[in-house]
């Protein structure tokens, strides 16, 4: 999916997911009881939003922060699954399909978020037409993000994943006055999402600085060549 097509559906739900959008959508006395039961909730880096295996009982909407979807494989291994920024929604697959968190959501940096109980955000959905449309493309297109992963992790190499990911990273998360990429990774965190060893990221990384095709100031990535980084990813933006 193009880049314009992503930040449309992102658009679109932060749209309709305010107060203004809901008190259209509800009933007096559902807009009234909307807002009494929506919390306000604040995660400091590090901590966990909810648990892999936890109950859902509802939904997250973060305003601020960035959060990480991760999961453990049979040998104890983190599995970087995607990663959260504001006006995004997180927890609903999970209460939607009826069944425990599949993920680990954690703070990457310090989060605000808007929790909605669940019967909250399922009587929304029934209620409201613009906010369940909103939620199938925001589905379809996690969907396609997912079939992209298999075949990114099946077919390219270990080159070609960082740079794809580096590029994916900054067109998601954005950078910060200086160029950098919006989020903090350790060479660990790395290795993780292109699946492979700490070591051979910490390789690859040193000769992407090398060949002039980043910049790197301790955690923080600056992307100093697209066009090279498309190349060398064969990646369509």
């Amino acid at each position: 999916m193009s880049l314009e097509k992503q930040t449309l559906i992102e658009e679109s739900l932060l749209k309709v997911f305010s107060d203004e959008s809901f008190q259209e959508m509800l009933s007096p006395e559902d807009y009234k009881n909307y807002i009494s039961v929506k919390q306000n909730l604040k995660f400091h880096k590090g901590e966990t939003i909810f648990e892999d295996g936890g109950t859902p009982n509802g939904v997250y909407f973060l305003k601020k922060g960035t959060a990480k979807l991760s999961k453990q494989g049979v040998y104890g291994k983190e599995q970087i699954l995607r990663f959260i920024k504001e006006g995004d929604l997180i927890g609903y697959r999970s209460l939607l399909c009826g069944e425990q968190f599949q993920a680990k959501a954690e703070a990457m940096t310090d989060v605000e978020a808007t929790f909605l109980p669940s019967e909250i955000f399922l009587h929304l959905l029934e209620v409201g037409p613009k906010l369940s449309f909103v939620m199938l493309q925001k589905i379809a297109f996690e969907l396609g993000e997912s079939s992209n992963t298999v075949t990114f992790l099946a077919q390219k190499t270990v080159r070609e994943r960082l740079a794809e990911i580096l590029l994916l990273l900054e067109q998601k998360l954005g950078t910060d006055p200086e160029g950098f990429i919006k989020i903090s990774l350790t060479r660990e965190e790395i290795a993780n999402i292109i699946g492979t060893a700490t070591e051979s990221a910490i390789r690859l990384i040193s000769e992407f600085k090398q060949d002039e095709l980043i910049e790197v100031e301790g955690r923080n990535i600056k992307i100093l060549n697209h066009e090279k980084l498309i190349k060398l990813g064969h990646v369509t933006l």
